[in-house]
């Protein structure tokens, strides 16, 4: 019991040595953006709701669900996308916009749609990437608990 109690007096002692001195860093507010460190970046990413980020989604939702599925599920349309966050990872990464809207589909469902557009992170970094969940259809678990993982 003593034993224990010293160890986890060490661990307590060294995590409050461990902070202090990182308390002396340079934070992220002093770290350059992406851009001006990196090309291509320069903080250009398409709005929530830009149709050809809609689109993308709509597609590829539509093939994962035929390919993989045999569902015959397809979105039909979005509803309200809005943002929830701009490059809420820091400045010093890729620059990337979240966001979520409600999607209506062909079973009668809404369903949010949770979603993130990358800088540069398209097909082989050429132009925006977009990475997608619809709440309830994460049939893998990729993005869970309910597409929380997508977020920011």
């Amino acid at each position: 019991m003593a034993h224990r109690a010293i160890t986890l007096a060490a661990l307590a002692f060294a995590g409050l040595s461990i902070g202090a001195a990182m308390a002396g860093e340079p934070g992220l507010a002093d770290t350059p953006p992406a851009e001006a460190r990196m090309n291509p970046y320069h903080g250009d990413v398409p709005p929530c709701g830009d149709p050809s980020v809609l689109e993308r989604i709509q597609a590829e939702f539509e093939r994962r669900e035929s390919n993989y599925w045999q569902s015959g599920l397809v979105i039909e349309g979005f509803g309200e996308p809005r943002e929830t966050g701009f490059r809420t990872n820091g400045l010093s990464y890729i620059p990337r916009r979240y966001c979520r809207a409600q999607a209506a589909l062909n079973d009668g469902h809404r369903r949010m749609v949770v979603y993130e557009i990358g800088e540069e992170l398209g097909f082989i970094g050429i132009g925006f990437g977009v990475t997608w969940c619809v709440q309830g259809l994460d049939r893998n678990h990729a993005f869970s608990p309910a597409c929380k993982a997508a977020g920011p």
